[in-house]
């Protein structure tokens, strides 16, 4: 039956070899740098947003995550209420704070609107 085509036979397999300890090293070494690389930075940046949102008071001014300026004019648990220009007010998730900005920015943005 094997005219046109030969035979195949298996070859013993050769004697198996631990890898031990030495085998280990890779794997912990790639897991180690992920965990350098990526989670830890991501866990730093949570741990300083969770101590921006607490910070947060009256007269602070603020930007959101949707790019909003404001000042916070009043505050709660869980919502902030911003003045984003002269009397109107807008209420966002604390969560939703980006980060705080310097004092004045928003009277110069203030400026610059009533100027244009």
């Amino acid at each position: 039956m094997s005219f046109f085509i030969s035979d195949a036979y298996a070859q013993a397999a050769p004697a198996a070899q631990d890898p031990g300890l030495a085998g280990l090293i890779f794997p912990i070494a790639i897991l180690t740098v992920f965990f350098f690389l990526f989670v830890w930075p991501q866990h730093k940046r949570g741990r300083e947003h969770k101590k921006l949102v607490a910070s947060i008071s009256k007269g602070n001014e603020v930007v959101t995550n949707g790019g909003v300026l404001g000042k916070v004019v009043d505050l709660d648990d869980n919502f902030v209420q911003l003045e984003v220009s002269e009397n109107v007010f807008i209420h966002v998730q604390r969560h939703a704070i980006a980060s705080l900005m310097p004092k004045g920015t928003y009277k110069t943005k203030k400026k610059v609107e009533k100027a244009a």
